[in-house]
C-alpha cells in the first residue's frame, strides 16, 4: 500500500463550516510507512495523521486535506484484521448498554451493526433477544475469521442504506467507526430513516477531550491517519441532533481489555513494546482484563414519533 494516494480539501464534515484558521495540528504522514495494518482496527499505533482542523462551530477536529472516498473503500478492503480478542472485549463492554436502550423501543426487530468487523457484537444482540440483525463490514479479512454463528448475518461492502429496508429497523448500531467514514453526518441521517418509530441509534467514539488524550497530545492513538474526524462530548451531540434524533445521552465508556492490548497503545519505542508485549503474553500477565476510561463515548438518540414521516 506504497501507491500515491489521491488528497481532497473539506469543508467540516458535520457542520459544514469553511474556517480552517484553526489548524489542531499539521500533517504528520508518510505513505512509504502504510502497510496491511494501516487501516486495519486496533493495530499498533503509527503515530501518523492528516492536517487536523479544529471547528468554532460544533467542536469537531477533522481531517482535510483526506484521501478520496473511493481510495479509502479500498484501503478497507484491503486491510489485515488480527484483532478477534479485543473486539470481543469491546463487544462485552458495549453490550453492557444495550439493557438501558431495549426499555425505550417498541420491539427488538431489525438491527444493524455498521463496522461489525468479526460480528462480535452480533452475537450480544442475538443473546439480548434482537431478531433479524444484520452487520456491515467493508473489510474482507475480519468477515473471514468471523465465528460461523454469526458470519451468515454479515454483508461484505461499504454501508450503503439504499440496500437496507427503510423504517425497518430497531436499534442501528457504530462503534469506533465514525471516525472513519467520510461523511458522518449523512450516516447518522441514513440511520435516522432506516429505524422504526421510537427506534435508536447507539453510536461509540473517541472523546479528544479525554483526560488521556490532554495528556498524550497528539502521540495519543486517536490521532490516526485512519481517522478523519474525532468527536467530543458537545460534537458527537450535535452529530446526533442534527442527524434527527431527540433524548441523545451522552456518557463515558470504561473499557475492559487485556493488558498487553493497553501496553500496545502507549507511545512507547516499536522494538520495546513488542518485546514487552511478547512477555506479557508469555508469563500470562498480560491476559489479565483492566477496565481503564480510556477515552471513549457512548452516545445514543431516538427516533421521535412521527418525525421524519
Amino acid at each position: 500500500m506504497t501507491h500515491a494516494i489521491p488528497m481532497i480539501d473539506r469543508p467540516c464534515p458535520l457542520c459544514g463550516s469553511t474556517d480552517v484558521s484553526r489548524v489542531f495540528a499539521e500533517a504528520k504522514f508518510d505513505s512509504q510507512q502504510l502497510d496491511k495494518f494501516s487501516y486495519a482496527s486496533r493495530k499498533i499505533p503509527e503515530y501518523m495523521h492528516h492536517r487536523l482542523i479544529m471547528c468554532s462551530v460544533c467542536d469537531l477536529v477533522y481531517s482535510s486535506p483526506v484521501p478520496a472516498p473511493d481510495s479509502l473503500v479500498r484501503a478497507y478492503d484491503e486491510a489485515a484484521f488480527d484483532s478477534s480478542e479485543e473486539s470481543h472485549c469491546a463487544s462485552r463492554t458495549y453490550g453492557r448498554f444495550l439493557p438501558h436502550i431495549k426499555k425505550r423501543l417498541r420491539d427488538l426487530v431489525g438491527a444493524i451493526d455498521v463496522g461489525t468487523g468479526d460480528g462480535a457484537f452480533l452475537g450480544q444482540l442475538l443473546a439480548e433477544g434482537f431478531t433479524d440483525v444484520v452487520g456491515i463490514e467493508p473489510s474482507k479479512a475480519p468477515i473471514e475469521v468471523s465465528s460461523r454463528d454469526v458470519r451468515s448475518l454479515i454483508r461484505y461492502g461499504p454501508f450503503d442504506a439504499q440496500h437496507l429496508e427503510s423504517g425497518g429497523y430497531s436499534l442501528v448500531t457504530c462503534f469506533q467507526t465514525l471516525e472513519h467514514l467520510y461523511d458522518p453526518l449523512g450516516m447518522c441521517q441514513s440511520a435516522f430513516e432506516l429505524l422504526k418509530e421510537d427506534g435508536a441509534a447507539f453510536f461509540i467514539c473517541h472523546n479528544r477531550r479525554a483526560v488521556s488524550t490532554k495528556l498524550l497530545g497528539t502521540r495519543s492513538p486517536i490521532f490516526d491517519i485512519e481517522h478523519l474526524q474525532l468527536f467530543s462530548p458537545t460534537s458527537v451531540k450535535y452529530l446526533l441532533e442534527q442527524g434527527g434524533f431527540y433524548d441523545v445521552e451522552v456518557q463515558s465508556v470504561w473499557n475492559t481489555y487485556p493488558l498487553h492490548y493497553w501496553f500496545k497503545l502507549f507511545p512507547f519505542p516499536i522494538t520495546l513494546k513488542r518485546r514487552v508485549i511478547a512477555a506479557l503474553k508469555k508469563t500470562g500477565i498480560g491476559y489479565l482484563p483492566c477496565s481503564v476510561p480510556a477515552g471513549n463515548l457512548a452516545a445514543v438518540g431516538y427516533k421521535r414519533k412521527g418525525k421524519g414521516a
